[in-house]
């Protein structure tokens, strides 16, 4: 979503002009406007401005049941006598592009497919995949320097990681941390933990307060509440990141037998601290696991959450619900069965 905002625009910012916008701009969908108004549009020159720009989206309908064949000799004829006072953008948003192309689910690999055999056939086809951790960080500390600003190599990374190289969130952080840190010019990984990390923990520190007292209620009480910002369920791995972070400094404090906030920064390493304002509730709720095994049984429903995530699910809602129930479990006090994958963490 990012880069193909981005990307709009840009397209809007050189081919439109401001005054003339209602006129030469036009959004479409395919689930209500069908290809041959959308070609008639395209073909028809504006009387009001000398350019068009039109984006399509829905085009996940041109690949529904039944035979589509008449729409797509009907944008391939286009396309061999396109009018040059206009550009056509088919926004296929329904299909998702990791970073790893190799790692694309079956289902949106199958779409993609159907895409390159079809309107890749006669289109450009452009594609906007989600970006690797390192370009992540490469790209906070190019576009903080177009404002004089300079992230420590630490702190860019951290932001990227928290937000779990969400490009969209990342950005949106990045311009809060610019006019954070006003005539210093300069961003640090204290910085990133005050504005960034403090800001998304507070909830969550509610929510493994629920968590760690067996309080299924308030949990997804709280989860709801998380679920209904405005980021909504596209937050869900970011949520599970830091979720899994408070879960593991909670293991370093109970094995390091932390007992007050003073010993909790000497336990807990730079970039891996917690806000001040949270440190006797992490200390609190730490106490309230009896031993490592309870944690490492925690850090591994998160794994599995983490892959639920990362495997396009139906919903991702169900996901978190489902991991907030297991969490808030008792766990039963029979003897250890080692498994395999308790040895990995």
């Amino acid at each position: 979503m990012f880069f193909r905002d981005r990307c709009r625009a840009a397209l809007i910012q050189h081919l439109v002009t401001p005054e003339l916008r209602d006129f030469s701009l036009h959004d479409l969908d395919l689930a209500q406007t069908s290809v041959a108004e959308v070609l008639d549009l395209a073909r028809t020159p504006s009387l009001m401005a000398p350019f068009q720009v039109l984006f399509v989206r829905g085009v996940k309908a041109l690949y529904s049941r039944g035979s589509h064949a008449q729409e797509f000799a009907a944008i391939q004829e286009y396309c061999r006598n396109p009018n040059p006072d206009a550009v056509l953008i088919f926004v296929a948003d329904h299909i998702s592009i990791p970073a790893d192309a190799r790692r694309m689910e079956m289902q949106d690999k199958d779409r993609y497919e159907r895409i390159r055999e079809t309107l890749g056939e006669y289109c450009t086809v452009i594609e906007l995949a989600r970006i690797e951790e390192g370009e992540g960080i490469r790209w906070v500390v190019e576009h903080a320097a177009k404002d004089g600003v300079k992230v420590d190599p630490d702190a860019a990374r951290e932001l990227v990681d928290a937000l779990a190289a969400d490009m969209m969130l990342v950005s949106n952080e990045l311009e809060k941390l610019i006019l954070f840190v006003g005539q210093k010019k300069r961003i640090t990984i204290g910085d990133v933990e005050t504005m960034v990390l403090a800001a998304k923990q507070r909830s969550l520190y509610e929510l493994t307060d629920a968590i760690s007292s067996k309080d299924r209620v308030r949990a997804l009480c709280v989860l709801d509440a998380l679920l209904a910002s405005e980021e909504g369920e596209e937050a869900a791995i970011g949520h599970i990141y830091m979720l899994a972070r408070t879960f593991r400094q909670m293991l370093v404090v109970l094995e390091k037998n932390v007992r007050d906030s003073r010993m909790i920064w000497q336990a807990l390493w730079q970039g891996f601290r917690v806000p001040p304002f949270a440190a006797e509730d992490l200390i609190r709720q730490a106490r309230r696991y009896k031993s490592r095994r309870e944690l490492g049984r925690a850090l591994r429903l998160l794994a599995r959450a983490d892959l639920a995530l990362r495997s396009n699910p139906a919903s991702k809602r169900l996901v978190l619900e489902k991991l907030v129930v297991d969490l808030c479990a008792e766990v039963p006090t029979t003897s250890v069965q080692w498994k395999q994958e308790e040895f990995v963490l």
